[in-house]
């Protein structure tokens, strides 16, 4: 006899209501919440869920069920270490630049900025955008001068000496001559005292006149000065020449009542295509060929090529090379001091200075485009002349150092940042304290008093001879 399963058992797949519901369809919210989580329905899982091999989890709280957390993968070495070593060469420039904006030296932040650039291989984009904004800043043509040409007056504090001789000295230099076409304004190439006199002789004159027949709204600057009543004085700057000096970088206080002028020296070292030599100790190196400013013992001065006009004797105590020389007589006299040993050839024009051959005048911006620079040169008979002033090209300035009568000349710095003559005196009887400057180009961008307190670039001082 057969025998028959009860209804109700386990046995004929049907069960309690609350049994079916457990192994029937899911209430709404827990389907949804089922369908999210990803976990499938224990009614169509229960089986394959028991097996091994399943590869379908198991139902919320069951320990198997647990979402297993994605276990990433560690990043490449070579991916670290590149990023380490980006990281680094944004930081050290970062902390550079930061090191260059907060230096204590006379600077604005633009300038340090400027500064920053050059010094980091960044010259190239400076010197674009200076070429481009030069280029399209370019001096007016035509026109007059918007001010006059008057008498500096700079005279010390105190009272007139009497002397009973006067001490040698050189002539007063011939006026000089205004551009081809121009009608000159008052006092324009006329050489006018300014400053002490020194020994009962005056020792420095000073004009003003237009760089070119074209460009007649300005007037540019020179001055002429009498190394037998004055003495040359070469200092380096804060970052200029670079290194360390026993020299300060500005006038020291115990020789600023004989400081009766101060001018820039020449381009940053890596563009100056020479050296730099001060009582012993050179920066760079001295190149035979190039333009140089030379200092003696006794306190003169000249301009001429290494190597040919100059030389390193033991008498010789600072030498600032820059670029090659502007103007040339060929070498011979005239000697430092105004003690010329015969007649001094002319100076003639350097060729190639329309175009910059070979570089030779630097890669700042072409030579072409006017700017501010400046330039200092030796007379036949031994005077220092500089000058400088806007509107003037490699050839314009070589042109009017030329019309102020010297026979040889080498430009110094350029832009209006750089350039600088300032002239100075006491405003109080022996207090040099009370030392203030005065510039000889009003519209020259650096403060009068530049060179009283430490300077980032080399200059070179002028005081009065004891005699």
């Amino acid at each position: 006899m057969s025998s028959t399963t009860p209804p109700g058992s386990e046995s004929d797949g049907t069960g309690t209501p609350a049994e079916s519901a457990t192994r029937g369809a899911l209430d709404p919210l827990t389907a949804l919440l089922r369908e999210v989580e990803g976990t499938p329905d224990p009614a169509t899982t229960s089986a394959a869920s028991d097996s091994p091999t399943s590869d379908l989890p198991p139902p919320p709280g069951d320990e198997k069920g647990k979402r297993r957390k994605r276990v990433r993968k560690p990043k490449p070495r070579w991916l670290k270490i590149t990023a380490l070593v980006v990281a680094l060469l944004l930081l050290l420039p970062l902390i550079s630049f930061t090191k260059a904006m907060i230096t204590t030296q006379n600077l604005s932040f633009a300038e340090r900025g400027a500064e920053w650039m050059r010094d980091n291989n960044l010259g190239f984009v400076l010197n674009t955008v200076e070429s481009w904004w030069l280029s399209n800043h370019q001096p007016k043509e035509g026109g007059e001068p918007d001010r006059a040409i008057n008498a500096i007056g700079v005279e010390e504090a105190g009272p007139t000496t009497t002397v009973k001789s006067v001490a040698p000295h050189l002539p007063k230099p011939a006026n000089v001559q205004v551009p081809e076409g121009v009608t000159p304004v008052a006092n324009e190439g006329v050489w006018l005292p300014v400053g002490p006199m020194v020994g009962g002789a005056q020792a420095m004159y000073t004009t003003q006149v237009r760089p070119d027949s074209i460009h007649t709204s300005i007037l540019d600057g020179l001055t002429w000065m009498d190394p037998k009543l004055v003495k040359f004085e070469l200092f380096p700057g804060t970052e200029e020449p670079g290194g360390k000096w026993a020299k300060p970088s500005q006038v020291p206080m115990d020789q600023r009542l004989t400081l009766v002028a101060a001018f820039n020296a020449g381009f940053r070292m890596q563009d100056a295509r020479g050296g730099f030599y001060l009582d012993g100790q050179t920066k760079g190196t001295l190149r035979d060929g190039a333009a140089s400013l030379v200092f003696y013992a006794d306190g003169t001065a000249t301009v001429g090529k290494w190597g040919r006009d100059v030389t390193l004797t033991p008498n010789v105590v600072g030498v600032r090379q820059n670029l090659d020389l502007i103007i040339d007589n060929a070498g011979g006299p005239p000697n430092p001091g105004g003690v010329p040993a015969a007649t001094a050839a002319p100076g003639v024009l350097a060729p190639g200075l329309s175009d910059n051959a070979d570089g030779a005048w630097g890669a700042t911006f072409g030579n072409k485009i006017l700017a501010w620079r400046s330039a200092v040169g030796v007379t036949a008979d031994g005077a220092i002349v500089y000058g400088y002033g806007d509107g003037l090209g490699a050839l314009s300035l070589a042109q009017l150092m030329l019309r102020a009568g010297c026979v040889r000349a080498m430009e110094l710095d350029i832009n209006t940042v750089w350039t600088t003559f300032n002239f100075y005196a006491a405003t109080r009887f022996l207090d040099p304290t009370s030392v203030e400057g005065t510039k000889l180009l009003p519209d020259s961008f650096k403060s009068a008093n530049r060179y009283l307190s430490s300077d980032a670039r080399d200059f070179v001082g002028v005081f009065s001879r004891t005699l």
